[in-house]
This record gives C-alpha cells, sequence and structure tokens, in this order.
C-alpha cells in the first residue's frame, strides 16, 4: 500500500464526504443558523468524549497492532477479542450512565435541559457505534483500504441523509437526533464489508480477554483519552468563552471557520490515518522513519498549503456556497485559520511518531499542557482583539507545538 496510491483511493472517500459535508453546511445553515451551528459543535464535541469512554479509547492501540501483527493470525484473533471485551464491556456501561444523567449532560453541554431526550437517543446507539469504530480500526490496520473507503462513504451519505430529514422536520432537534444515530446504521454496513473477507467472522470479536494483549492497548487507551477529553473540552470552553463574550452568532461563526478547515484538510487528514500511521507501526529501523517521515512532509505540506491559498482565493463564494450571508462576519477569521492550519499538519506528521511509538508519556503530558494553553491563550487575546483572538491563539499554539513535539523526537533519537 503506497501512500500515492492510498492517497488516490482515499481521495474517492473524501469527494464524497466533502460534498456530503457541503450540503450538510448548508442544510444546519438553513434550518438552524450561526447560533445552532455553535450548539450542534458542542454534541459533536460531548460525542467525541463519550465514543472514546465507551469504546475503552483502544481503537488506535487496535490499527497498530493487527498492522504490527499482519504476519501473525492468532496474535490478529486474540487482539481482536480482547479489543471486542473492553469496548462492548465499556460501551454497555457508558449506555447507562448515560441515560441516568441525560437531563444533566443536556443541562451542562447544551444549556438546555429540555434537549436531555436527545442523550437517549445517543444511550441507545451507543454500541453500534462502538461497534462501527472497532471495525473501521480492524480495516484500517489490514490495510483493506477499499473496504475502509466504502465504510467512511456510507458515514457519510446516511448522515447527510439523516441530517435532512430529520433537521427539515424537527429543526435543531432533528439535527441533533440525526448525530446521535448516524453510525448506528453505518455499522451494519462496516460488519458486512469486515464478513465479505476472508479473514475476519463476528466471533472473533467476542471471547476471552488477554491481559497481555489488554496491557498493551492499556497505553494506547490513555493517550486516546487524554486527546478525545482534552480536545474537545478545550473546544467547549473556548465556545462557552466566545458564547459569554460575543454571543452564540460569534460561536457559531467560530463553528463555521472550524468547519471549512475540516472540508479542505479532509484528504491530508485521512490519508495520514489510513497510511501514515500502520506504517509507522511497521517500520522498525530510525534511517527508514526519517526517510518515511520527509516523504510524507514533501507529500502533505505543499498540497496543504495549495488546499489553503485556495480557500482564502474563494472565501466569498465558499461562505456564499457553504452557508449564508448570514455567516459573513466569519471573514475576518479566514486568514489565521489557513494559517494555523499548515502549521497544525506539519506538527501532525511529527505528533503521529509519538502516537506510533507508543511514547505514552510524552504524548499524554503535550496533548494536556497545548490544550490548556489553547484555552488560556484564548481568553488572553480575546479581550485584545475580539473574536480573531481565538484564530490567533490557534496558530501560536500550533507553532508552539510544532517545536516542542520536534524537540521531544530528537531528544529521544527519532
Amino acid at each position: 500500500m503506497s501512500l500515492i496510491r492510498t492517497s488516490l483511493l482515499n481521495a474517492i472517500a473524501v469527494g464524497v464526504r466533502m460534498l456530503t459535508m457541503l450540503g450538510l453546511s448548508k442544510l444546519l445553515a438553513v434550518y438552524v443558523g450561526p447560533s445552532g451551528f455553535a450548539v450542534i459543535g458542542q454534541f459533536q464535541n460531548a460525542v467525541t468524549m463519550i465514543l472514546s469512554f465507551a469504546s475503552g479509547a483502544i481503537n488506535t492501540g487496535v490499527t497498530k497492532y493487527t498492522a504490527e501483527y499482519h504476519d501473525d493470525a492468532a496474535m490478529q484473533h486474540k487482539l481482536w477479542r480482547t479489543a471486542g471485551f473492553i469496548s462492548f464491556t465499556t460501551a454497555i456501561a457508558a449506555s447507562l450512565l448515560i441515560a441516568v444523567f441525560h437531563r444533566q449532560l443536556a443541562a451542562s453541554i447544551l444549556k438546555d435541559e429540555a434537549l436531555g431526550s436527545i442523550f437517549l437517543w445517543l444511550a441507545a446507539c451507543l454500541s453500534l457505534f462502538v461497534l462501527n469504530t472497532l471495525l473501521l480500526a480492524i480495516l484500517n490496520g489490514k490495510k483493506a483500504v477499499s473496504s475502509y473507503v466504502a465504510a467512511n462513504i456510507c458515514t457519510s451519505v446516511v448522515t447527510l441523509l439523516a441530517t435532512w430529514l430529520l433537521a427539515s422536520a424537527w429543526g435543531l432537534y432533528g439535527a441533533l437526533v440525526a448525530l446521535a444515530i448516524n453510525q448506528s446504521v453505518v455499522a451494519f454496513v462496516s460488519l458486512a464489508l469486515c464478513l465479505r473477507t476472508d479473514w475476519f467472522k463476528l466471533s472473533m470479536l467476542f471471547g476471552k480477554m488477554d491481559r497481555v494483549i489488554a496491557r498493551q492497548l492499556a497505553s494506547f487507551a490513555l493517550m486516546a483519552i487524554v486527546t478525545a477529553v482534552a480536545v474537545p473540552l478545550s473546544q467547549l470552553l473556548i465556545r462557552d468563552h466566545i458564547v459569554q463574550g460575543f454571543g452564540w452568532s460569534a460561536a457559531g461563526y467560530w463553528q463555521a471557520v472550524t468547519r471549512i478547515s475540516d472540508m479542505y484538510l479532509m484528504l491530508i487528514t485521512t490519508t495520514l490515518t489510513v497510511y501514515y500511521l500502520p506504517r509507522l507501526s511497521e517500520i522498525r529501523e530510525r534511517a527508514e522513519l526519517g526517510r518515511e517521515i520527509r516523504r510524507v512532509y514533501r507529500f502533505v505540506l505543499p498540497l496543504t498549503i495549495v488546499g489553503a491559498v485556495c480557500v482564502y482565493l474563494l472565501r466569498e463564494w465558499i461562505i456564499r456556497l457553504v452557508f449564508t450571508e448570514d455567516f459573513s462576519p466569519m471573514l475576518d477569521l479566514l486568514a489565521w485559520q489557513l494559517i494555523g492550519d499548515v502549521i497544525k499538519i506539519g506538527s501532525w506528521v511529527l505528533g503521529f511518531v509519538m502516537l506510533a511509538r507508543a511514547m505514552t508519556k510524552a504524548y499524554i503530558i503535550t496533548e494536556l499542557v497545548f490544550s490548556l494553553s489553547l484555552v488560556l491563550l484564548t481568553y488572553w487575546l480575546t479581550p485584545l482583539f475580539g473574536l480573531k483572538g481565538s484564530v490567533l491563539a490557534f496558530t501560536l499554539n500550533y507553532i508552539f507545538y510544532w517545536a516542542c513535539i520536534a524537540v521531544i523526537l530528537k531528544k529521544n533519537d527519532y
């Protein structure tokens, strides 16, 4: 599986996902407006955190060790049984907790206890969410790129259709329900794709947990939990800060800028996940690792810069296409956001090395420190520069992060 081949196959999924995200953003802009857009962002951050805990936060480890044990089917099966035991046990526990505390979750996250039933929908579908993410991690580790791409295309299409149907009927409430149930439908597609192969059976996800493998996955669980909590939590805090200082509409502009970044960076970020992480997990020699990092840099940085420049030049047309005229104030935020995007991708190329090499302590410390520093920089810069301070903070934070990761890897002889 080469970087170019993976990128081309991945581009198909990215193209579909980008089109569906365009449609999704337009639907949300029309049906819920800037303030509703901010509420959607709050719920998406909450789902990210909940799903990480519910899955046992082991999916990155599943991808790594599935790739690492590529020539040992027995070890792969033992890994998948252990992962299945952990994932489904934690998913059931998380579902029960969400169901019990659904009103409190709605009040604290969505600022409206009346939306508590959204979390009941999520609790009902959570085990299928977890099944879907586990199957995708296995497909990724097996380098079954075509199946992985097909599952991601299905996720995009289902999300768009569900949001269109439910948001048009129930507005913001319907859009939130769509986000709470979309992956439960896709889980059946991912399962069908896995069952079509000659190396997977559903029974491989069930059985006795292997303690040695569980300990191996534990380091990845710690890293994944930190990322899944620190990053969304920092966004929740920043969004709350923007709401308090500038209102829900301003938070919607900030969310919309982030959505644009997600769309045009999609090819880069998914290629790093699908190709780069499994590839790093296979590499044993330091010299080969250095060559792979340089090769990825030569591919992703120019592509990111070109994408950022195109978005900036077409910014007014993009906002009219993707959102509505109500979102035009976000134009003031776009330049610094795009600069920060380029720096972010540059830092991620090195950050993935820490993840693949299971540098647990360094990874956790940097995730916590730089999630906190992003919040603090935002709190400091927004009173000085207004809403633009939030994207200035984003850019500065990734400059510091990139430099820090480079020092850590050099110190550890990578």
